[in-house]
C-alpha cells in the first residue's frame, strides 16, 4: 500500500475530521508499529502487508520528521512543533486515513497480556477498536475438561487473552510427564490438576474466575485415544458449542469446533472412520480404557495455541477453524496438518440442535 502526500488540502480535511478532542485523548501511532526508512525520500510504516504504508516523494525534512515518530509520540503535539505545520498535518493525515493511528483515552487501554491482543486487533479490525473486542471476553465463560499439558495450555491462553471465567475439570494428579512448557512444574506433581491449573490461571490473570452458574459459551473437551461417545452428543443436544481435542498415540487432533446445528459433530467423525474401517467401533471401545498417553511438550504447546485461537475466534464472533476442520500435530516437525470433514448422512446432528436453539431463543 503506498500513497504520495501531494494533495495537502484533502489530507488536512481528513486530519480535521479525526483530530482528537478532550473526550478521545492524544493521537498516537498504533502500538507495535515501527517507522522505517526506505530511502532518503521514502518511509514505510509497519511491515505487515495487510496494513503497511509507504510514504513516497518526501523531502528529507519530511522523512526526518516521520522517523521521529513511535507509538509514544503525541502526533498532535508533533504537528504543532513542526516547522511546516501544514505539511506535517498532511503527513499525519495519511497515517490517519490508513488507520495506523489510535486516539483511545488512556482509561480504555488494557494492561497485561490481553493488551497485546487488543493492540493487534486494533490493526486488524476495520473500526480500529481492538480494546472493545478484548474487553467483551471478560463476560465469557469457557469450560476446559481435561487438564493435561494441552488442556492447561488452552486454559492459560484463554485467561491471558482476557476470558473472564474458566471452569476447570480434571481431578487426576499432575504427573512428572506433564511438566513442561504449558505450565506444570515438578513441585506440582501429585496435586490435583484442576487445583494447580486454577492457581496458574490466577498467576497469569489475577481477575479470572473459576466458578460460575452460567452455562459455558464453549466447552473444550480434551480426551485421550478417542472422543467420548456420550459427552459430545450431550453437548450437541444441549446446543452448546464445543471444541474436540484428542491426544492419540503419537499425535494430537484439534477440532472440529462444533457449533450445534451447523457442520459435522464429533460423532460424524466416528461414523466416517467406521465407514473407512469396519473394525473402528471395536478399536474405539478399547481406546476408551487403559492408561492415558503422555503429551510431548512441543505438540502440546502447538495444539494449545491452535485450541485457544479457535475458542477465541468463536467468542469474538469471527471465523476460526471453520466447520469440520481438524488439525493433526505430531513430532518431529509439529507442523499442523489440516483436514476437513463433512456431516455424516446417518448422524442427523444438524437437524435436532437447530430446533433446540430456536426453542431456547
Amino acid at each position: 500500500m503506498s500513497g504520495p502526500v501531494d494533495d495537502a488540502r484533502a489530507a488536512l480535511d481528513s486530519f480535521a475530521r479525526v483530530a482528537p478532542d478532550a473526550e478521545r485523548g492524544p493521537m498516537r501511532l498504533r502500538a507495535g508499529l515501527r517507522v522505517l526508512r526506505r530511502t532518503a525520500t521514502e518511509v514505510q510504516v509497519g511491515t505487515d502487508p495487510r496494513w503497511a504504508v509507504r510514504l513516497t516523494d518526501l523531502t528529507p525534512a519530511d522523512a526526518d520528521l516521520l522517523m521521529s515518530v513511535d507509538p509514544r509520540t503525541d502526533l498532535t503535539e508533533l504537528v504543532a512543533r513542526a516547522v511546516d505545520v501544514e505539511r506535517a498535518r498532511a503527513l499525519v493525515a495519511v497515517l490517519v486515513d490508513a488507520r495506523l493511528t489510535d486516539a483511545r483515552p488512556p482509561a480504555a487501554v488494557l494492561r497485561g497480556p490481553a493488551a497485546v491482543d487488543a493492540d493487534v486487533w486494533s490493526l486488524l479490525r476495520p473500526d480500529g477498536d481492538g480494546t472493545r473486542l478484548v474487553r467483551a471476553r471478560a463476560d465469557r465463560v469457557v469450560a476446559v475438561l481435561g487438564l493435561g499439558p494441552t488442556g492447561l495450555g488452552i486454559a492459560v491462553g484463554l485467561a491471558a487473552a482476557g476470558v473472564g471465567t474458566l471452569l476447570l475439570d480434571d481431578e487426576r494428579p499432575v504427573r512428572s510427564t506433564d511438566v513442561g512448557v504449558c505450565g506444570y512444574r515438578w513441585a506440582d506433581a501429585g496435586s490435583a490438576r484442576e487445583h494447580v491449573a486454577a492457581r496458574l490461571l490466577r498467576d497469569v490473570a489475577p481477575h479470572v474466575s473459576t466458578v460460575s452458574d452460567r452455562r459455558p459459551d464453549v466447552v473444550v473437551l480434551v480426551e485421550y485415544g478417542v472422543a467420548d461417545p456420550v459427552r459430545a452428543p450431550a453437548l450437541v443436544s444441549g446446543a452448546t458449542a464445543h471444541l474436540g481435542v484428542v491426544v492419540r498415540e503419537a499425535d494430537t487432533v484439534v477440532g472440529p469446533l462444533v457449533v450445534p446445528g451447523t457442520g459435522p459433530c464429533l460423532r460424524c467423525l466416528d461414523l466416517h472412520r467406521s465407514d473407512a474401517d469396519d473394525a473402528w467401533p471395536t478399536l474405539a471401545a478399547q481406546l476408551r480404557t487403559g492408561a492415558t498417553p503422555s503429551e510431548p511438550a512441543v505438540p502440546a504447546a502447538v495444539c494449545a495455541g491452535i485450541g485457544a485461537a479457535a475458542v477465541l475466534a468463536h467468542l469474538d464472533g469471527l471465523v476460526g477453524l471453520g466447520a469440520g476442520v481438524t488439525y493433526e500435530v505430531s513430532l518431529p516437525d509439529a507442523v499442523p496438518r489440516r483436514r476437513t470433514w463433512a456431516v455424516h448422512p446417518e448422524c442427523g446432528c444438524t437437524a435436532l440442535p437447530a430446533s433446540l436453539v430456536g426453542a431456547q431463543g
